[in-house]
């Protein structure tokens, strides 16, 4: 009988376990998590309220204002735009270059400043953070309104904080499903006292990635601009940085359309077909996730996609990304040389 117990309360310990990760949903978790790195309409409605849940709500505040998910905290990504330093806000800085009067745009702000910005949103050690974002409307690119999201969370993990999810489907998702939402600016929030350390080692520079072509490198832009058909204007040259695999970010996520063909909102792609895009990509399909990858794009939004994925949903865990990206690579930066018309 004692055995027989035994085994009903290992098999009830292991049921309760297997609900708890699939109530998060279907995507891996980091042996440091408490959250899954990507949650469901589903399980965010059902944890509204949760003393350690913060949701940080990263459209602009016009349309935050206009409609969002009670108790989400706006923190819009982009509140202005400088002539140099191009779209700013607490999350992305823009800075002259080395003492030059080139710029260098969609940067990590100084860990000090972001301690700030993790204080102010409420935000402490243990608490488990999910982003919220849609595509602008008005931008013709939509997807990097959902780079926005994995660079938000980037920037969140950079400064120390694990527990770092995203809202599969973004607000679209949630308005459309007809889950509660609520009207008007973003609320109070009791300032905290987090001070985090940055993780210098998810960054690295231009001359780091010079001397080690040899590695993995995964450029995240779209194929015709990695091929070198289309020049993007961050970049005044064809190509790619040589030996770069291209896997582009947008690929990441699938268009749920609606009856007249327009897109409703996008989701993640199942974790077995990322898995394969990214060993298809790697060219190992073994899956060796120890193997140090560099991730980069054009200035710093789909390369975070790709980190994002590979590291807190699919485990690599030596990813690295190029943040000053092509725009640094290029002319009146470093001037590396690229290689265009060619499939690496």
């Amino acid at each position: 009988m004692k055995i027989q117990r035994k085994v009903l309360f290992a098999l009830h310990v292991f049921i309760i376990f297997a609900s708890l990760l699939l109530g998060h949903s279907s995507f891996a978790l980091d042996s440091r998590r408490t959250i899954s790195p990507i949650v469901s309409t589903d399980w965010l409605e059902k944890n509204l309220g949760s003393p350690d849940l913060v949701i940080v709500d990263i459209r602009n505040p016009a349309t935050y204002r206009s409609g969002h998910i009670p108790d989400s905290i706006n923190e819009a990504f982009v509140t202005g735009f400088d002539a140099c330093a191009g779209p700013i806000s607490n999350w992305i800085i823009g800075t002259k270059w080395r003492g030059t009067e080139a710029c260098l745009r969609l940067e990590v702000p100084h860990i000090s400043d972001l301690n700030i910005t993790i204080q102010n949103l409420g935000i402490g050690h243990d608490s488990r953070v999910v982003i919220v974002s849609d595509p602008d409307p008005a931008n013709p690119a939509p997807h990097y309104g959902l780079s926005d999201a994995t660079r938000a969370a980037f920037t969140l993990i950079y400064a120390g904080i694990s527990n770092v999810a995203i809202l599969d489907g973004g607000y679209s998702k949630w308005a459309t499903e007809g889950r509660p939402t609520t009207q008007g600016d973003s609320p109070h929030v009791l300032p905290g006292t987090y001070k985090g350390t940055a993780n210098k080692e998810m960054i690295v520079s231009g001359e780091y990635v010079q001397r080690n072509l040899s590695k993995i490198i995964i450029d995240a832009r779209d194929a015709d601009v990695y091929y070198g058909e289309r020049i993007e204007p961050n970049t005044p040259r064809k190509g790619h940085i040589p030996s770069a695999k291209s896997l582009p970010a947008p690929w990441i996520w699938d268009c749920h359309a609606s009856e007249d063909g327009t897109c409703s909102y996008y989701i993640y792609k199942d974790t077995a077909i990322l898995r394969e895009m990214a060993s298809g990509a790697i060219r190992d399909p073994q899956g060796n996730r120890d193997q140090e990858i560099i991730v980069y794009c054009g200035i710093g939004g789909y390369g975070s996609s790709w980190w994002f994925v590979l590291t807190q949903v699919l485990g690599y865990k030596n990813v690295k990304l190029y943040d000053g990206a092509i725009q640094e690579w290029g002319p009146g930066f470093l001037d590396y040389p690229m290689v265009a018309y060619q499939w690496e």
